[in-house]
C-alpha cells in the first residue's frame, strides 16, 4: 500500500495465478484469476481505511497490492504474483461477514491478509519469529486493528470463525493478536480478553 490510499487497491489484474500466500477457506484450485473484477465500493472503503492505518506503522516502507473480487475465490486470499500482491475476496463471503460482524469484521480479515505482506516486508519486536506465518500476520493485524481503533469483539469473531485452513487453534492466535494490538497503542484490558473463541 505505498503511494496513495486510492491508487494502490486501484491495479489490474494479472494473468497468472501466482502463490496463493493464505486463504481464509477451501476451494483454491477452484479460483480463475481471468474472473477478477474491481471491488465493490463497500469494500473498497474498508481497504482504504485499512491501507490508511498502515502509513503509521510503515510509512513509505508499505507493501502494495491491489484488491479485486471473484465469485470463484476461497472466502478471502492473498497471492502473490513474482512481487506483485493483490487480495481477492469473494461478494458471498464479504456480505455473510459483514451480517454476522460488521465492518469490523471485515476490517480484521482484511488485516490479517495484509499481514502476511507487512511480516513479509518489516520487522517488528512484538512479532515472534518463531510462531508460523499464520500467527506472525494475526501479530500484524492486532498491530493494524489498533490503528483503526476497531471494536475489538466483531474484529475477534470474524478471525476467530474464518481460520485459514492451516491455522493453529485460537489459544494460539489471540496472543499474538493481543502482542500486536498492545505494541501499536491499543488497549486489550477488555474485549480482547474475553474472547471466547
Amino acid at each position: 500500500m505505498g503511494r496513495g490510499a486510492a491508487t494502490a487497491w486501484f491495479l489490474l489484474a494479472w494473468a497468472a495465478r501466482g502463490e496463493v500466500v493464505c486463504a481464509l477457506g477451501q476451494g483454491v484450485s477452484a479460483y480463475h484469476a481471468a474472473s477478477d473484477e474491481r471491488p465493490s465500493t463497500d469494500a473498497l472503503e474498508l481497504a482504504r481505511r485499512v491501507n490508511g492505518a498502515l502509513k503509521s506503522i510503515c510509512g513509505n516502507q508499505c507493501p502494495t497490492m491491489a484488491l479485486f473480487r471473484n465469485a470463484s475465490a476461497p472466502n478471502l486470499m492473498l497471492v502473490n504474483n513474482s512481487g506483485n500482491a493483490k487480495m481477492v475476496y469473494s461478494p458471498p463471503f464479504f456480505e455473510a461477514s459483514y451480517a454476522s460482524f460488521g465492518d469490523e469484521g471485515i476490517l480484521a480479515l482484511i488485516s490479517h491478509e495484509v499481514g502476511h505482506a507487512l511480516d513479509s516486508t518489516l520487522g517488528a519486536k512484538f512479532v515472534n519469529q518463531s510462531w508460523s506465518p499464520e500467527v506472525r500476520a494475526d501479530a500484524w493485524a492486532g498491530c493494524v486493528l489498533a490503528k483503526l481503533e476497531a471494536k475489538l469483539e466483531p474484529s475477534l469473531g470474524a478471525l476467530a470463525k474464518y481460520p485459514p485452513p492451516s491455522h493453529p487453534a485460537w489459544g494460539q492466535r489471540l496472543p499474538a493478536l493481543r502482542a500486536g494490538f498492545r505494541a501499536c497503542g491499543g488497549d486489550s484490558s477488555g474485549s480482547i480478553n474475553g474472547s471466547k473463541r
